[in-house]
């Protein structure tokens, strides 16, 4: 069966076809060829050597007791920055932190075992989830190397989760955990060929997965297929008593309950922000009537991505949605400035959290050591490019600063109240959407990353959902739509994104090819 779904992985399962241990098997035969030999795309940094011992211990209570639910059995890999209270490490991708084990799962990882799912390694990623300099290279990490996009090999995953995004478009696992601050899950989805989802910030745990910064983190669910994508979204959002969700944003109509209110632990909502199913939002004419909102500023970087974008505006209006077209997002070019300002500060003071309270074994425990280490190993940890971004972090002060409050208020106005929220509200809105990004370029260690253009970060920023899907291609190489909305509103964007894949099924598999074909 080629590239198998979930819910079809599990029903050969459930009909005996298939045991969680050959599954294991199967995808670990592909991992040792693809990933580590034939096109060698370095997308996974290290194995669980227990997955078929837990492979077999879930087979076992399948025949025993049945399974636990829709991922009982299934393989997943985890971005390297997530911990797991096991044998396998978590370093962000740096030398630094080589060695290093978590003492507790992160709670997105202990969601998944408690879901029955097969842990079964970690993903490469950007070092330090692409934040350690303005000049890096998207993809490589000092730990693992370089991941290379299945397309073309020349050509770049794009960042942070890059590992996660190559995997799961080479079919290395049923679908994989990303991360995002601002355009991780998103552009390497996109780029990679796949579905990814940017949580609502605050409906995912952040416990446990090394950060950047707090008022934007999120982990989120990277699949070939926008079921996929919803059902693992619904085993790894809930509340979660580790983590205070008072920093999360709400939409205007929860303001004036408070700062500290929160839907989720009110339960509030149960059905759609914490009823944890949302494969029941996949509707084939989950367009119809829809209201979409085009963001044309976000057009004009790449003559032959705006093309695919008419044609996908054009599939929404055959399928029922009603197009205001422009609905751009005013404010979308002044976030830059305030954003940066914002996440130099709290990657010092979450950074600095969590590496405190890692064990004896870990060699450093906060961002002054980092930098200190890669200094003193520069020709192994800084061959390319160096930490002017980690060193313009360690300068800033605590987040008492009124710089910091003001750049965080800002892009909050910015992003949601003169954003987001505005242009819904303007229009009469239920989504926006734009074009994820750009074709993916060539891996360049002389100059670094050339982004050709994207759309996430008004919805990063803003702490609202974004869901990236399949639409064309650009000489062979994937483009995506993104549809975005406020928050919470995971349910419309997974119905509206479903409706366009199902009629589109513009998703296609990666050939390894060397290079880009100009003849596709």
């Amino acid at each position: 069966m080629p590239e198998p779904t979930i819910t079809e992985l599990q029903a050969s399962m459930t009909a005996g076809e298939l045991t969680a241990v050959s599954l294991v098997e199967t995808y670990l035969g592909r991992i040792a060829a693809l990933d580590k030999s034939g096109p060698t795309l370095n997308s996974v940094i290290e194995l669980n050597p227990d997955a078929l011992d837990i492979a077999a211990a879930l087979d076992a209570e399948r025949q025993a007791t049945g399974p636990r639910g829709p991922l009982h059995g299934i393989p997943i890999l985890l971005k390297e920055n997530i911990d797991t209270a096991d044998k396998l490490q978590t370093t962000a991708g740096s030398l630094a932190l080589v060695g290093s084990t978590a003492a507790q799962d992160a709670t997105v990882a202990a969601k998944l075992r408690a879901a029955g799912a097969v842990i079964l390694g970690k993903t490469n990623l950007s070092e330090w989830a692409n934040f350690r300099s303005n000049r890096s290279i998207s993809g490589w990490s000092s730990r693992g190397g370089q991941t290379r996009n299945p397309y073309a090999l020349d050509r770049n995953p794009c960042g942070s989760s890059s590992g996660s995004a190559v995997a799961v478009a080479a079919d290395l696992c049923a679908a994989a955990v990303g991360t995002e601050t601002d355009g991780s899950i998103i552009c390497p989805a996109q780029t990679c060929g796949i579905v990814g989802i940017k949580p609502t910030l605050g409906l995912v745990s952040r416990a446990g997965i090394i950060p950047i910064a707090h008022s934007q983190d999120t982990a989120g669910p990277m699949a070939r297929t926008v079921a996929d994508a919803a059902l693992l979204l619904g085993v790894l959002a809930g509340p979660d008593p580790r983590e205070a969700m008072n920093l999360t944003p709400w939409p205007p109509s929860l303001r004036g309950k408070g700062e500290g209110y929160s839907p989720l632990l009110a339960g509030e909502g149960a059905g759609e922000r914490s009823g944890l199913d949302y494969t029941r939002f996949l509707d084939k004419n989950g367009l119809a009537g829809a209201r979409i909102g085009v963001a044309r500023n976000y057009f004009g970087f790449n003559d032959r991505v705006d093309r695919i974008m008419d044609a996908s505006i054009l599939v929404l209006r055959n399928l029922g949605a009603e197009i205001v077209d422009p609905a751009n997002i005013e404010t979308a070019k002044q976030l830059d400035e305030t954003e940066l300002e914002v996440l130099l500060y709290e990657f010092k003071a979450d950074l600095n959290a969590y590496l405190a309270g890692l064990g004896p074994d870990a060699a450093v425990h906060s961002l002054a050591e980092v930098i200190e280490f890669n200094e003193r190993n520069r020709e192994r940890v800084m061959p390319y490019f160096g930490q002017d971004l980690m060193l313009m972090a360690e300068a800033k002060g605590p987040l008492t600063d009124e710089a910091y409050l003001k750049a965080l208020a800002t892009g909050r106005r910015l992003a949601r109240d003169e954003g987001i929220d505005a242009t819904l509200q303007k229009h009469g809105l239920d989504a926006i959407v734009a074009p994820s990004g750009g074709p993916a370029w060539l891996t360049d260690y002389v100059c670094g990353d050339h982004y050709g253009g994207g759309s996430s970060s008004p919805a990063a920023v803003a702490g609202y959902p974004n869901v990236t899907v399949p639409a064309g291609y650009v000489y062979g190489l994937p483009v995506g739509i993104s549809f975005m909305g406020a928050a919470w509103s995971e349910p419309a964007l997974i119905k509206f994104a479903y409706a366009f894949e199902q009629a589109t099924q513009a998703r296609r598999a990666p050939e390894f090819r060397a290079s880009v074909d100009l003849g596709a």
